[in-house]
């Protein structure tokens, strides 16, 4: 399946959807914030195929996350997954380049659209 990065300030809903997308056979390299998920970026010279970040976390936020994933990773997909699907939608370089989940999202809702922008 896919190498998933996963960045989320929220520790309950990381570790869950960690482990549910680890069930779905992906493997899931797990942040709790973004200045760790881009550490993780540099470190991993291309491994990930997918980006999967909130958009508010505290210090470096989604969005800019995934402008230097793109710059450090390119070609790698990007998904946020966000109470502030709005906020992703103002920058028109990301809305294009990205999927927005809305939370709550369902997790076969989250698997599926996972499983789409990977067979992109």
């Amino acid at each position: 399946m896919a190498t998933i990065l996963y960045a989320e300030d929220d520790h309950a809903m990381r570790r869950f959807f960690e482990k549910a997308l680890e069930k779905a056979g992906h493997h899931v390299i797990a942040c709790s914030d973004g200045e760790r998920a881009l550490r993780a970026l540099k470190f991993a010279d291309g491994a990930f195929d997918l980006l999967l970040t909130d958009i508010m976390m505290p210090g470096l936020d989604g969005v800019e996350l995934a402008k230097q994933a793109e710059i450090l990773s390119p070609g790698i997909k990007i998904m946020f997954i966000t109470g502030f699907a709005a906020v992703a939608m103002q920058d028109p370089k990301t809305a294009q380049s990205a999927t927005v989940l809305s939370k709550p999202v369902h997790l076969r809702q989250l698997v599926g659209e996972i499983d789409r922008v990977i067979a992109a």
